[in-house]
């Protein structure tokens, strides 16, 4: 296989039939030697972390789908900690989605931690670690031609679809979403679909007795209910 793209917990790669395949690695974000899904470095590495996120996005991808949301996920080797995924153009961004305030957006604006959002608060970021992930418009989106005319509305649509579905699978296994970033790509088509992941990595969720577990922790809680 070459590889396309080495990422912070994942790498592109493809085969000499042109496929398109995620390799999930055992690296999780973090600082100072505490795990956070919020941060944009590395923070160590948990042996079998890779194959957990995978069976979890696995998971997540086939309840989409299920539920009618488009995704680029095709299947899995869970062995070979691979995803097979449809080609897609996947622009810079990360689209976010909170029901309560919570990490940077407290520490950007001064809030507490636990404020809800009804309706949930939607934000657009640039995927950039060295500018900090900033804040981004439509108009921007456009100009940058990151998105097509109507592919920025069609996005946030997804997203709270993605919400929706996510916060009720979650609550069934006995926790609260918070909030979640996901990214989104488009086919030949334009036709605007999830891709990356759906796993820990990407949210943060509260157990029924108030914590807000790290990355690592969170991915044995649920793929314990998933596995059952």
């Amino acid at each position: 296989m070459k590889t396309l793209y080495s990422g912070k917990t994942k790498d592109v790669l493809t085969d000499d039939a042109g496929r398109v395949f995620l390799f999930f690695k055992d690296s999780a974000t973090g600082e100072n030697g505490v795990f956070d899904p919020g941060s944009n470095t590395v923070g160590g590495s948990v042996e079998g972390k890779g194959k957990t996120g995978l069976k979890i996005t696995s998971y997540f991808f086939e309840l989409m789908e299920k539920h009618g949301i488009p995704t680029h996920y095709i299947g899995s080797d869970i062995d070979a900690g691979l995803m097979e995924v449809r080609k897609v153009t996947v622009p810079p961004l990360e689209f976010v989605l909170r029901y309560y305030t919570a990490g940077s957006m407290c520490r950007r604006f001064t809030l507490e931690e636990g404020i809800p959002f009804e309706p949930p608060y939607l934000e657009v970021t640039l995927k950039d670690d060295e500018q900090g992930d900033p804040l981004i418009s439509e108009r921007l989106c456009l100009m940058k031609g990151f998105l097509q005319p109507g592919q920025y509305d069609e996005a946030l649509a997804v997203l709270v679809k993605v919400g929706e579905v996510l916060r009720a699978e979650v609550a069934s296994m006995g926790y609260t979403l918070i909030d979640f970033k996901i990214e989104l790509g488009y086919d030949e088509n334009g036709k605007v679909v999830v891709a990356d992941e759906i796993t820990p990595d990407i949210w943060r969720i509260k157990d029924e007795n108030g914590n807000i577990p790290n990355q690592i922790e969170c991915a044995n809680m649920l793929l314990e209910k998933i596995e059952k």
